[in-house]
């Protein structure tokens, strides 16, 4: 006669758990997340992160740290930032601007130079000639009127941008004041080949400083800046008490100076 079960066996037997399948495989879809690969870093050059079109800083610190602490930003970098070329440079400065020459220095010979008085050089002329004694040299030669800084930077800014046909230089004292001047301007032709004439103009010495064979050197630098430049000649205008002097320079009588003076002087 087989055992009955009491009610309380029957209660535990119906309640029970049953053990679980060891040996039941559990589906890939519900395994645990397998850890991920750390994505590709980003290139990292001199303390830049570039995506290759365009550097972008790092970061230097976590947003919650940017939150409480204001980090003064550093006075060195380690990064190498491109220079402006030399040229470039030179006009971005207004200063420089008026210290650049009208025309390149190597025009001017380096034996004329070495003839100078002690302390004096030989240069193109520079806008910042203005306040540095132009003027008052060339009111020893004629009528100049009081341009003011404005119209003066103008017709220098005006000359300069034909800087292959107008070259003014000027001497100067131990001050760096300008004390000498002259100009040679390239006149372009259709005869002699497509030649070239050079002529010189406006030779102009400040009267405390005549007798020093300043306006001999700048005949000379000024009849050298024609050559080097491709002039077949150059030429001037003298009057018959200054023959002598230009015939010192290299220059002979070729002719007699011809002028109509015009008393309403239009400007174009």
């Amino acid at each position: 006669m087989a055992d009955l079960q009491t009610r309380t066996e029957a209660t535990l037997v119906s309640t029970s758990v049953a053990e679980p399948d060891l040996t039941r495989t559990i589906p890939t879809s519900q395994s645990q997340p397998q850890p991920q690969s750390p994505s590709p870093s980003i290139p990292q050059t001199n303390g830049f992160l570039s995506n290759g079109i365009t550097p972008t800083p790092t970061p230097t610190s976590t947003p919650a740290e940017a939150n409480n602490t204001a980090t003064p930003p550093s006075t060195t970098s380690t990064s190498s930032e491109p220079k402006l070329p030399a040229y470039a440079a030179a006009i971005s400065d207004a200063a420089d601007l008026d210290e650049t020459p009208l025309f390149s220095p190597l025009l001017i010979s380096d034996d004329i130079k070495a003839t100078l008085p002690t302390g004096y050089s030989i240069r193109p002329l520079r806008r910042s000639d203005y306040f540095g004694g132009y003027l008052p040299t060339l009111r020893v030669l004629t009528t100049v009127g009081e341009p003011t800084q404005a119209e003066f930077n103008a017709r220098y800014d005006f000359i300069s941008s034909r800087n292959d046909t107008y070259y003014i230089l000027v001497i100067c004292d131990e001050s760096d004041t300008v004390v000498g001047t002259g100009a040679v301007i390239v006149e372009r032709k259709f005869i002699h080949n497509m030649g070239l004439v050079g002529h010189i103009e406006d030779i102009a010495v400040a009267k405390n400083q005549q007798g020093k064979k300043l306006g001999l050197r700048v005949i000379q630098a000024l009849d050298s800046v024609a050559e080097k430049v491709g002039c077949y000649k150059s030429i001037l205008d003298c009057s018959e008490a200054n023959e002598g002097f230009y015939v010192k320079c290299g220059f002979k009588r070729a002719g007699l100076e011809m002028a109509h003076y015009y008393e309403a002087v239009a400007r174009i």
